[in-house]
């Protein structure tokens, strides 16, 4: 089982528009509601595919009622938290392009108590979990150091923890050492403390974070692909290109591919306590691939993915002049 935690989720409304212009009236070609909120998305992803998926999660006012109706025919276990707030909601714009522009409420503030709460809950449901992923933002006045605390709270009851974050609520977690990190590219530039240009800049910087003492770095690049880091290697994959309907959702997807992929037994996978290996990294582009051509937050399902044009490379014994030529 794979349990995660979304510790500001919300309901997301996705427009699908043919240009947005600012100050103009736009008529909407398509619209759509989803369950929202990073951890969701990975719970949402791994359910379609059949695999056993608990999502915990805070849940208030009228926009909390709507997330558990909507998750309430998606296949996976459903653990919430009662807050006094309401949780947000969130507008996402997608331009025929395929150019994304997001609006994103800044969610309710939770008190001591809940935060508290929540983070009992996600270690109950935790015991009986291979990997606990920690995703997304933290809601305001939650101390920046509060995932780092509840991966503290679960180092050496079992589970592999991995965390998808950004700003100090993701540095801060470095300092924990989860077992996997799953940054994008500008969180990745903005945890090394140097821009990312080419693929030999991605696999230094995730370097930084494997000498840190975290054992597995998914770096996400969009229609470039992904990269993926252990202090074993370095391989790159990417997709045959897509016509992309909506990017919202797409690195959750890719997360939720590569975790399905890495507890299944594969044969790349790298023992006990640690992450996949490249086959894992080529099922987790083709979930994010997947994800991007559907609309909305929509998480892909078995008759989604197409594996064909997958291309992985062994970043691992290429020169220096390679890797940097090979620009994003």
């Amino acid at each position: 089982m794979i349990v995660t935690l979304t510790a500001n989720p919300s309901v997301d409304r996705t427009i699908e528009v043919a240009a947005l212009r600012p100050g103009t009236v736009i008529r909407a070609r398509a619209s759509r509601v989803d369950a929202g909120g990073k951890g969701v998305n990975v719970a949402r992803a791994l359910a379609a595919h059949g695999r056993k998926a608990k999502a915990v999660l805070p849940s208030g006012g009228a926009e909390g009622a709507q997330l558990e109706a909507l998750l309430a025919g998606a296949g996976l276990d459903l653990l919430t938290v009662r807050i006094g707030g309401s949780i947000r909601a969130n507008v996402t714009v997608v331009e025929a392009d395929g150019t994304t522009t997001k609006l994103n409420e800044p969610g309710p503030r939770l008190s001591g108590a809940e935060l508290a709460a929540l983070a009992a809950t996600l270690g109950e449901a935790a015991a009986a979990a291979e990997w606990v992923v920690l995703s997304g933002s933290l809601s305001p006045g939650t101390p920046a150091d509060w995932y780092a605390g509840v991966i503290r709270q679960l180092r050496g009851s079992g589970p592999r923890i991995a965390i998808d974050s950004s700003g100090p609520p993701l540095a801060q977690a470095i300092a924990a050492r989860p077992d996997l990190v799953k940054p994008n590219r500008e969180e990745l530039a903005e945890l090394a403390g140097a821009s990312i240009d080419t693929i030999a800049d991605v696999a230094a910087a995730a370097r930084v974070l494997i000498e840190a003492g975290v054992h597995t770095v998914l770096t996400s690049l969009g229609p470039a692909g992904a990269v993926l880091t252990r202090r074993d290697g370095a391989w790159h994959a990417t997709a045959a290109a897509i016509e992309p309907r909506s990017t919202v959702g797409a690195g959750d997807a890719l997360l939720a591919g590569y975790l399905s992929a890495s507890s299944s037994g594969t044969a790349d996978t790298a023992g006990p306590g640690r992450g996949g290996g490249p086959t894992a990294l080529a099922e987790a582009v083709a979930w994010g691939s997947a994800a991007a051509a559907l609309p909305g937050s929509r998480m892909p399902g078995p008759g989604d993915i197409s594996r064909a044009g997958i291309h992985l490379t062994d970043l691992t014994n290429l020169a220096d002049g390679d890797l940097a030529a090979r620009r994003l």
